[in-house]
């Protein structure tokens, strides 16, 4: 274990003789009394550190950064060889309005007829109402904003008296909701709504600043030495849109967990389940979405934070390209790993959200040199000629490591479906050193998460935090400056890799998450837990997208056998989101017609 290992150059390795290695991880499963107990022990000066090591010996991190010299030198933040335009698709000026940019991305979208819908609900199998469906009832007077507001808070408030809580909002004002509400309805009875978003409910997840509301990262201090002046840059942009906000959503506290467990204020139920977590970091946001309480929300996603909590929800969501859309104004603005992106219930409202909150800020223009952002033109091109040209990358041994077949199979199943419809092709590839990519992305978040959390931390507020915080914080402590380089020079190679695949497909697949959504233990509820098997799972196929800052979308494919939602991720090239977003509305149209009502689900537009 101790020996030196010494890398080939990455455009070296003979890919051919890769052999895919399933992830091991080894760390105990605690909750309770003796997860409070492992955290004082790994918090104590001398045999904290030590076990640390331990762990960290027993899954090969040393072996992996310390013992291995990597020829390539280090990439601090994503860079992009130059790419080719995207075919069939409309662009959007970044620096225009965003009431502009919603309608042009209003103009993309395929026919549909809200009215038809709206009149014969009664016998049609369940769906989502659509932004569109909104905006048309708003218009023809069926309802206005405050009527729909009404409804909302009453629901809001009657989740607030569950025992034990279980929020899904923070930050809940129905006084300032019913203000925003009455703004809106008086442009509608005016006739001169901002955009076809005036009067749609949207969630802001607890790390987005949303003025007047405070940003806790759903810890219980952080509005103490933080305090909210105005606005985050996208959540602004949706404002200025006519967007009503309804509060900040609930999340892992400072994201720092995949399943959405959180004592401070209560752990959010799955909609589906109401014993199974919803996912993390974005609890909140998806559970909102997926029980019909606001059409979109926005969450942030560093290591999956907005596909998890959608795939485990059977709602869609959308990670952009690193850059892409603002951080400004987010807990989270100085990483390099993490975005603001929509989770919405359908694709098409997926797409009119990240019309409205997309530019990137100016010094992610000089950096990254980003790509003009653009969309699928859907509502007026032959599906088959779009989509038939696409190659579909698909890595099996990768895609098939999941806790149960019923995932894969599923996903599987989704892609028989794309290419007999649509002709795309399927070809098989081979992703190297998945381990490697593991260990950077976790090195380089956890090392920002430290750097952004010290001063805090150094001044007493990190006995606040709840303890599987604190757990990964002392994991995070552990780091060397050597450490953080050698994950960058990995970040380069893996980078590498990527762009070589890249060349031969437009997209590559996985199953979202490895599993569906995990049971919440009752002895997790207090305290919290540590389960780092069950960590790997939900995160194995969504790293990539994030270390590199790739655009990825998680769709829902359809359901396991206790009815719990599974979601295919789409992986795309650098700023391609226009393309991930057209395979992700060609999947949801192929998976999408057999829909199962969640068990938590409010039908706040019709009241039905």
């Amino acid at each position: 274990m101790g020996q030196k290992r010494v890398m080939e150059a990455a455009e070296d390795v003979d890919i051919s003789s890769v052999k895919y290695e399933p992830q091991l991880i080894q760390a105990p499963h605690l909750t309770g009394f003796l997860f409070r107990f492992f955290v004082r022990i790994v918090e104590a000066p001398l045999i904290g550190p030590l076990i640390i090591s331990f762990l960290k010996k027993d899954n090969q991190f040393d072996q992996l950064l310390r013992n291995t010299v990597i020829p390539e030198e280090p990439m601090f933040k994503p860079e992009y060889p130059p790419q080719e335009p995207e075919p069939a698709v409309i662009f959007l000026d970044e620096d225009g309005r965003p009431q502009d940019r919603v309608e042009s991305a209003f103009k993309c979208l395929p026919h549909y007829d809200p009215a038809e819908l709206w009149e014969n609900n009664s016998s049609a199998p369940f769906h989502y109402w659509k932004i569109r469906d909104y905006a048309y009832a708003y218009r023809s007077t069926n309802v206005t904003p405050s009527v729909v507001a009404e409804r909302i808070i009453s629901v809001i408030e009657e989740n607030g008296r569950s025992k034990p809580p279980a929020p899904l909002l923070i930050s809940f004002d129905a006084a300032e909701v019913r203000k925003q509400a009455a703004a809106s309805t008086q442009r509608f009875e005016a006739g001169n709504p901002l955009s076809i978003l005036d009067g749609i409910f949207v969630a802001i997840k607890d790390d987005i600043d949303c003025f007047p509301h405070p940003t806790k990262g759903a810890s219980t201090w952080m509005h103490e030495v933080r305090t909210v002046q105005k606005d985050a840059v996208s959540v602004s942009r949706l404002r200025s849109c006519g967007v009503i906000f309804i509060g900040k959503a609930n999340m892992h506290e400072f994201g720092m967990g995949t399943t959405g467990n959180n004592p401070n204020y209560g752990t959010v139920r799955n909609p589906h389940a109401p014993d199974r977590y919803t996912g993390g970091s974005s609890s909140g946001p998806a559970a909102l979405v997926a029980s019909g309480l606001c059409s979109a929300a926005l969450g942030t996603d560093g290591g999956g934070s907005v596909r998890i909590p959608s795939s485990l929800c059977g709602v869609v969501g959308l990670k952009t390209n690193y850059g892409r859309t603002s951080m400004k104004g987010s807990i989270c603005d100085s990483g390099t790993v993490e975005i603001i992106g929509p989770i919405a219930s359908t694709v098409e409202d997926v797409m009119l959200v990240y019309s409205a909150i997309l530019g990137s800020s100016p010094s992610n223009r000089i950096s990254l040199k980003p790509s003009p952002p653009c969309l699928p033109t859907l509502s007026f091109y032959d599906d088959s000629n779009a989509l038939g040209s696409l190659k579909i990358g698909k890595y099996t041994p990768w895609f098939n490591d999941v806790h149960s077949t019923e995932v894969s199979d599923k996903c599987e199943d989704a892609l028989n479906l794309l290419s007999k419809a649509h002709g795309c092709e399927i070809k098989e590839i081979i992703i190297p050193e998945l381990h490697e990519m593991r260990t950077a992305h976790l090195v380089s978040i956890g090392s920002e998460c430290l750097c952004a959390l010290n001063p805090d931390i150094v001044d007493g507020k990190g006995v606040k935090l709840t303890y599987d915080t604190r757990t990964s914080l002392a994991l995070f402590r552990s780091f060397t400056a050597a450490d953080y380089v050698a994950a960058q020079c990995l970040r380069r190679r893996i980078m590498y890799y990527h762009m070589e695949i890249f060349k031969e497909v437009d997209v590559i697949v996985t199953p979202t998450t490895g599993m569906t959504a995990p049971k919440i233990p009752t002895s997790a509820l207090e305290s919290g837990e540590t389960d780092m098997q069950t960590t790997g799972y939900l995160m194995r196929f969504i790293i990539a997208a994030n270390l590199l800052g790739l655009p990825a979308i998680s769709v829902p494919v359809g359901y396991d056998k206790e009815g719990l939602p599974i979601g295919l991720q789409v992986l795309g090239k650098p700023w391609a989101e226009a393309t991930i977003l057209r395979i992700a509305s060609a999947v949801e149209k192929l998976c999408g017609e057999s829909k199962k009502r969640p068990v938590s689900y409010y039908d706040v537009l019709k009241a039905n």
